[in-house]
């Protein structure tokens, strides 16, 4: 089972030392693309730069496209008691704790393809 990550570091070393990184990526693509939104993400990003990418994606979509914003939510599948735990700051750090959500979902799901299948 999957630890309860406590930030986004320790995610993303679990997703390396698990090897699932690769997919984590991958799954974000695919989920961006469901929700019909541009996402340049590349197989050779870094963690740190997909942390950063993810979270000014996220900004932008709660900013300007507040529809696809929940629509890509909703086919992440982020729980909705995770998202009800965020403080409400202001849009940034809102951005920054989706992202979080979002990755920590993304990553549950390649886990679970990789475990059972």
């Amino acid at each position: 089972m999957l630890p309860e990550f406590i930030d986004s570091t320790v995610l993303f070393e679990t997703a390396l030392r698990e090897q699932l990184y690769q997919k984590l990526v991958v799954q974000l693509q695919k989920d961006f693309a469901l929700a019909n939104i541009d996402i340049d993400l590349f197989d050779t990003i870094t963690p740190t730069a997909l942390k950063v990418l993810l979270h000014e994606k996220i900004y932008h979509l709660i900013l300007e496209k507040f529809t696809a914003y929940l629509n890509l939510l909703y086919i992440v599948d982020v729980p909705e008691n995770a998202f009800k735990k965020i403080h409400m700051t202001d849009a940034v750090e809102v951005a920054e704790q989706v992202a979080f959500l979002v990755l920590k979902r993304e990553l549950q799901k390649v886990w679970l393809k990789a475990k059972y299948s």
